[in-house]
C-alpha cells in the first residue's frame, strides 16, 4: 500500500508498506479521505508541534474516514463494507484521568499520527475496534473528516459555557477557527467577531456568519472589539490562532470577568502572556486539549448542518499531492479553507 512519509521538514516521500493484519479486537480498514490538520502542517514547516519535536520518518493524519474491510477476533458489530469514521485517540480506561471522565488527558494516551503510533497518511490502517463510528446515512468522507476538529470545537465550547446572547470574539479564522463562529451562531451568540490577518480567511469568517472580521495588521484587534461593544469587549473570547500577540490581543478584548479559551497551539515553547491584565480583569482561563467524548455529537450536526460545514472544504486532492498540499497550506494560497487527502 502507498503511504505518505514526512521524513524531514518542508518534505514528503510516498512510499510503499505492507497492508496490516488487525489483531484481536481491531479492524482493517480502507482509509478514503483524510483532513490536514494545523497540527500536521507545524510538523512540516517547525519539525515540531509547540515543546514536542517531530521525529522523523513519521506518518501524520488523524482526521480520517474510511470504509472497513476486515476484523480481527473478539470483533462484532462492524461488516465489510461499513462506512466510517475513525477516532484517532486511543485510551487506557485505567487512569484516575480516564476513570474522572477526562480521557483526553489521560496519562496513557496513544494518539495516531504521534510517534510511535502512525496516522492516516497510508491507504490502510488497523484500529481497536472501539476507535470506529458509524456514518450517518448520506454523508461523504470528505465532510466526515471535519468529526475530529468539530469534535474539538465542541469540547471548548462546553468549557466555555456559552449563555445564549452573550457575546463572542474568534482569533484566527482556519478551519478549527470557523468551525468555532458556526457553533457560536448555532448556540445563540449575539454577535460574534473574528480577527484574521488572512484576506481570504476573514470573507469565509463573514460567510459562516461572523458579524465582524478584523484584520490585525491594519490595527489592534482588541481597540476595533472594544469600539464595537461599547469599550466593554466580549463575554468570551476563543484564541485558536496563538500568533504573534493574539494571546494579548485576546486578554484585551475580553471583559472583566470573562471567560478565555485557548484552543490554538502556539509555535514557541515560551508565549508572551499578560498576566497582570488576567488577574485585574479576574478571567477565567480554559486550555483545550482536543476532545472529550464529543464525535458522536461532532458526526450528528455535520449531518444535520450540511450546508453549514461543507463550504469549509475548499480543496480535496489525491495523497500523491501531499507535497503541493501542504506547501499551499503553508503559503495561504489559492484560496484554501479545509484541505483533505485521498489516500
Amino acid at each position: 500500500m502507498q503511504t505518505a512519509e514526512l521524513f524531514k521538514p518542508r518534505t514528503f516521500r510516498i512510499v510503499e508498506t505492507d497492508i496490516p493484519e488487525p489483531g484481536p479486537r481491531e479492524v482493517l480498514v480502507r482509509v478514503e479521505a483524510v483532513g490536514i490538520c494545523g497540527s500536521d502542517t507545524h510538523n512540516f514547516i517547525e519539525g515540531s508541534v509547540g515543546d514536542t519535536p517531530s521525529v522523523y520518518p513519521m506518518v501524520l493524519g488523524h482526521e480520517p474516514a474510511g470504509v472497513v474491510v476486515k476484523t480481527g477476533m473478539g470483533v462484532s458489530g462492524w461488516s465489510a463494507g461499513d462506512r466510517v469514521a475513525l477516532e484517532p485517540a486511543v485510551y487506557c480506561h485505567q487512569c484516575e484521568f480516564c476513570l474522572a471522565g477526562r480521557p483526553n488527558i489521560c496519562r496513557n494516551i496513544r494518539f495516531f499520527s504521534v510517534p510511535p503510533d502512525p496516522g492516516f497518511f497510508r491507504q490502510f490502517v488497523t484500529l481497536p475496534a472501539e476507535n470506529l463510528l458509524r456514518l450517518p446515512a448520506g454523508m461523504s468522507p470528505e465532510l466526515a473528516t471535519l468529526f475530529e476538529p468539530l469534535a474539538i470545537v465542541l469540547h471548548s465550547l462546553k468549557l466555555a459555557s456559552l449563555a445564549p446572547m452573550e457575546t463572542a470574539a474568534v482569533f484566527g479564522a482556519g478551519p478549527i477557527g470557523l468551525m468555532t463562529v458556526i457553533m457560536l451562531k448555532l448556540c445563540g451568540a449575539s454577535r460574534v467577531f473574528a480577527v484574521e490577518p488572512v484576506e481570504h480567511r476573514r470573507r469565509m469568517a463573514l460567510a459562516v456568519g461572523a458579524d465582524a472580521a478584523f484584520d490585525p495588521a491594519s490595527g489592534e484587534a482588541s481597540a476595533a472589539i472594544l469600539a464595537e461593544t461599547g469599550g466593554r469587549g466580549v463575554d468570551v473570547v476563543f484564541e485558536c490562532a496563538t500568533k504573534g500577540d493574539s494571546i494579548d490581543q485576546s486578554l484585551k478584548s475580553v471583559r472583566n470577568g470573562g471567560r478565555l479559551v485557548l484552543t490554538g497551539i502556539p509555535v514557541e515553547v515560551h508565549t508572551p502572556f499578560q498576566t497582570h491584565l488576567a488577574r485585574r480583569k479576574e478571567l477565567v482561563i480554559y486550555n483545550v486539549r482536543r476532545s472529550n467524548r464529543n464525535s458522536e455529537a461532532a458526526l450528528k450536526l455535520l449531518a444535520e448542518q450540511r450546508t453549514r460545514f461543507s463550504p469549509l472544504i475548499t480543496h480535496v486532492l489525491p495523497m500523491e499531492k501531499i507535497q503541493a498540499a501542504f506547501e499551499m497550506l503553508e503559503n495561504y494560497s489559492d484560496g484554501c479553507g479545509k484541505v483533505v487527502l485521498r489516500p
